[in-house]
């Protein structure tokens, strides 16, 4: 399989990483694989609550289990095993939440985004999204979970999105309410209009 166009999206919780993706897909015709989505659909294989705390502890044991980019891997296996693979645009990945993961991207040639935005408005989109417990938190409980996430706490295998952040080639911020200018923004950082 020949390396696709890609994409790695990083960013805080809520920041819009879904939302560059889906761009991508709408606009240049290439397939979104959520690196999260993969973990959610282990964790209720295994009967166990869909949680951040949940998803970081399977990640990690994936990263221990398989190597730091597995996520990454995984992601370009879903590419390669679309039979109309060479007929999309590229691939974009989302959520990079390790280091190793952005610098799997660069061997492969890709770009590193990174989304952010004020926490408030960050916290309104999480809590409004339709994904049951996982984002019913309070705001104090949502800035918790960044500090969680920004930073390594435990081994090597475990989260760090200021890694990311540090690899990151292109910064989007979304502190607006206006979807589409934000795509356009996003597409524009990218150079793909």
């Amino acid at each position: 399989m020949k390396t696709p166009k890609l994409v790695g999206i990083g960013g805080t919780d809520g920041s819009g990483k879904d939302t560059v993706a889906q761009m991508l897909v709408e606009r240049h015709g290439w397939l979104y694989v959520s690196v999260t989505d993969m973990l959610r659909d282990e964790l209720r294989k295994q009967n166990r609550t869909l949680s951040r705390e949940n998803l970081r502890t399977l990640s990690a044991q994936w990263r221990r289990e398989f190597g730091k980019a597995v996520l990454i891997d995984k992601a370009l296996q879903k590419f390669g095993s679309r039979e109309s693979h060479s007929e999309l645009g590229g691939l974009a990945i989302a959520s990079l939440r390790h280091p190793v993961e952005a610098d799997r991207v660069h061997e492969l040639g890709g770009k590193v985004v990174w989304t952010d935005g004020d926490p408030h408005i960050r916290y309104k989109r999480i809590v409004a999204r339709d994904r049951g417990s996982e984002d019913q938190v309070t705001f104090e409980e949502f800035l918790a979970e960044d500090r969680a996430q920004m930073h390594q706490k435990g081994d090597e295998a475990t989260v760090s999105l200021a890694g990311v952040k540090e690899r990151a080639d292109i910064f989007v911020n979304n502190d607006g309410n206006d979807i589409e200018a934000f795509k356009n923004a996003a597409e524009k950082a990218l150079d793909l209009h």
